[in-house]
């Protein structure tokens, strides 16, 4: 069986804090074709040079980028919405979150017109809690998880015309019970809950 320093040398295992130099994993773009091009997503088909010198090829989806909210009324419940959302055949249980509608725009002012328009309630403001892509392997979409601080009733907007929502409000506890039970899919979403669930 191989030595640990074997394993080392075959899998360039690196040890988090460690002072090595790290592996030079950029892939170098050398063209692209184009798939699709949508009203906010494109697709493209890339011809990549690998870090050994090897060529490949990678498939991606373009996304401006999307903000989500996470929501917490006087009372100590959760700001859902459920919508029915095609891809998945099935409606599901999501915070509050949207596309960047042009390009530059603040995810924070997205987060705040999100929750307005999904949801009755407004919020005086966002603290940013994580960035992340959510679904890095294709997609370069960069999803923005913010705090509402100010959570009260009062919006005056509505959902887009092709957009149709349920607000949902949910306790601490229903929620621990939605997640033992598989009942919550969206990635984002498990990521505010499980953030919620660890604060005071």
């Amino acid at each position: 069986m191989p030595s640990e320093k074997g394993f080392q040398t075959a899998f360039n295992i690196q040890y988090f804090g460690n002072e090595v130099k790290k592996m030079d994993l950029k892939e170098t773009k050398l063209s692209s074709e184009p798939i699709y091009e949508g009203s906010f997503v494109t697709i493209s088909r890339d011809r990549v040079r690998l870090p050994n010198g090897n060529e490949s090829q990678r498939v991606v989806i373009r996304h401006p980028g999307a903000a989500c909210v996470l929501a917490e009324t006087e009372d100590g419940k959760v700001v859902l919405v459920r919508q029915w959302r095609y891809a998945a055949d099935q409606a599901t249980l999501e915070l509050p979150a949207g596309k960047l509608d042009i390009a530059g725009e603040d995810p924070a002012e997205c987060a705040l017109r999100e929750l307005a328009e999904e949801t009755p309630y407004v919020a005086d403001s966002v603290k940013l809690l994580y960035s992340f892509y959510t679904a890095v392997g294709f997609c370069d979409e960069k999803m923005y998880l913010y705090q509402a601080q100010g959570v009260r009733l009062g919006s005056e907007l509505s959902n887009d015309e092709d957009e149709i929502t349920e607000t949902v409000l949910m306790s601490k506890e229903e929620v621990r019970t939605a997640l033992a039970n598989d009942e919550i899919k969206d990635g984002k979403t498990l990521i505010g809950l499980q953030y919620w669930l660890t604060q005071n």
